[in-house]
């Protein structure tokens, strides 16, 4: 059975990775001495910038053998993360260990010589054992204050609490006031000469695989005291805050790191104060804004350190309050402002908004455009009428089909509702041949005249309007259309009695008033209902038809209509036949 050649190749990958490290391929970067008592945790964090800052691979080993330390966090000894645990530390623990840091382009090694020692008391400490790990050295200057801090550093499953401070193997409790614990720091004010001598922090450690075993963890540090220098030679520098604002919401979360650069032997005290009070103490019973644990970075001249300031909730009473950051004789604040209205958001929504209403607007208009139209005209409709030269409001053109049936809803709708509703309803006048014309006047005289005359042209079409002669041979339709489009640039209503699919067997004339206004579709009868001006046919009709401008005129009065001819360069009624 053969194996899969992807299987294969990562084998080889594997196994070549295996035998860089194994052959020394890596590149030595780093060894660390480490001292430390029997029974305590130790934790040591495999770190080598900014390579453990990328995509890399950290893997322990205890040598000589090279075997890989469990990532199993139950386990005694394990890894995790970058970080090499051993809860707690016995004797055979003692050895090299090291940990190798890889990626896809280079490969480090550090090692790590760890050597546990016997148990030591507090008095012997620092006499008949060697320099431990956990041993510092500090200096704090008389006449100032200082502080010292407790330098233990765990993965984050660890939890440290119950921290103490002793002074000469003797626990520093709240009634000395020349010295206030907070949490890892240990503030001392005033210093003199006395402060001097050795220090122990001591903390209770538990760790998440195994919460119920307690673990002691110590660190001691030796602190020597001296005058300080040339005046400003050593004085720490705030580089933030810088005694600016910052906008921040109500209610809101917010953290403000105070970023100090100290030389390596100041122990200058770093702490945040509102109203010359420790933030801590301050706010010690509601713990709603707290002092952070202090970070610091080494560099080959100074030490950059950090201590921030939370606020768990912005309220009212934080806005113009400064809080002060303070490193030794230093110090700067910061002041919580409202912040600034954003326009940007207030004019993105006001945009948006106006969209959303003209969108709205549009549609409602598009919808009820026809209803809106009538309904202005009827309520702002002027009692003056304007001067245009015009006598009728609409020329009506329709065909005359060769079927009966045809020629009886034609006539119905031409002769019988189109002057009931827009001329006896409506006030509109209408020019309709054969109606309103004088018999024995010649076709083209009195259409080219009449037409003239109109303000609107209204076509009824039929599905046998080609067929019927429209718009051919120079007749009554060609001559209205002919004047209405080339000459008068008239607005022309198609009324379609039926349905009518194909256009292409009407004239181009009719095709593109067709494409560009559109048709409306009659749909009634000739019952009373289908008389009514308010219906959605005549309703669309009137919207076509220019505003009213006459009052509805009496039945009777329909009947007596006047012809015009041009005479002498104006237009006159005609009272006779005239014949050309």
């Amino acid at each position: 059975m053969q194996m899969p050649a992807e299987l294969l190749r990562a084998l080889a990958l594997a196994l070549a990775l295996r035998l860089l490290v194994l052959t020394g391929a890596c590149k030595d970067v780093r060894m660390a001495n480490e001292v430390l008592a029997v029974n305590q945790p130790f934790a040591f964090n495999c770190t080598h910038p900014p390579l453990t800052f990328g995509d890399v691979n950290v893997t322990w080993y205890k040598a000589p053998r090279n075997i890989s330390l469990s990532r199993n966090i139950t386990w005694r000894i394990h890894q995790e993360h970058t970080w090499i645990l051993i809860l707690p530390l016995s004797l055979e623990d003692s050895g090299m260990y090291q940990c190798v840091i890889k990626n896809t382009k280079s490969c480090y090694r550090v090692h790590v010589n760890l050597t546990v020692v016997k148990n030591y008391s507090c008095v012997s400490s620092g006499s008949s054992l060697p320099s431990l790990s956990n041993e510092y050295s500090q200096i704090l200057y008389t006449g100032n204050s200082g502080s010292l801090r407790c330098h233990l550093y765990f993965p984050d499953s660890c939890l440290l609490d119950s921290i103490k401070w002793y002074k000469d193997c003797k626990e520093i409790t709240r009634e000395q006031q020349k010295f206030v614990s907070s949490d890892m720091k240990l503030f001392v004010y005033n210093v003199s000469a006395e402060d001097g001598g050795n220090y122990t922090c001591t903390a209770i450690l538990k760790h998440q695989a195994h919460p119920r075993i307690q673990y002691m963890v110590l660190n001691s540090i030796t602190v020597s005291i001296t005058e300080r220098g040339r005046p400003g030679g050593r004085i720490p520098k705030i580089i933030y805050p810088q005694n600016n604002s910052i906008e921040v919401r109500l209610g809101s979360m917010l953290i403000v790191n105070c970023n100090i650069t100290d030389t390596k032997e100041n122990t200058n005290l770093r702490c945040w104060k509102v109203n010359n009070t420790m933030v801590d103490d301050y706010y010690s019973d509601s713990k709603r804004i707290q002092e952070g644990i202090e970070n610091n970075v080494s560099f080959p001249e100074h030490i950059f350190y950090t201590v921030n300031i939370t606020f768990l909730e912005v309220k009212m009473e934080d806005y113009g309050l400064p809080f002060t950051c303070h490193a030794g004789v230093s110090a700067a604040y910061i002041m919580l402002r409202f912040p600034a209205p954003d326009f940007r958001a207030y004019l993105i929504g006001g945009f948006v908004a106006l969209a959303v209403v003209v969108t709205s607007v549009l549609g409602v208009y598009r919808i009820f455009k026809v209803d809106i139209v009538l309904w202005y005209r009827s309520t702002f409709h002027s009692a003056e009428t304007r001067e245009d030269g015009k006598l009728y409001d609409a020329y009506v053109l329709y065909p005359k089909p060769k079927r009966d049936n045809q020629c009886h809803k034609v006539d119905t709708l031409v002769l019988k509702l189109l002057p009931e509703v827009l001329e006896r309803q409506c006030g509109y006048k209408l020019f309709i041949f054969g109606r309103d014309d004088f018999p024995g006047q010649a076709v083209a005289n009195v259409i080219d005249e009449n037409i003239k005359l109109c303000r609107r042209l209204i076509v009824i079409l039929t599905r046998q309007s080609s067929s019927c002669g429209l718009l051919k041979n120079l007749s009554e339709e060609q001559i209205a259309v002919y004047s209405a489009l080339i000459q008068d640039g008239m607005k022309v209503i198609l009324i379609e009695l039926e349905r009518i699919e194909d256009y292409s067997t009407m004239p181009e004339s009719i095709q593109y008033i067709r494409q560009k206004h559109g048709a409306v579709r009659w749909r009634g009868d000739s019952t009373e209902q289908s008389q009514c001006s308010k219906t959605k046919f005549w309703k669309k009709v009137r919207y076509h038809m220019p505003p009213r401008r006459y009052p509805p005129f009496p039945l009777a009065q329909l009947q007596r209509h006047t012809p015009y001819i041009y005479t002498a360069g104006k237009w006159e009624p005609n009272v006779g036949p005239v014949t050309h």
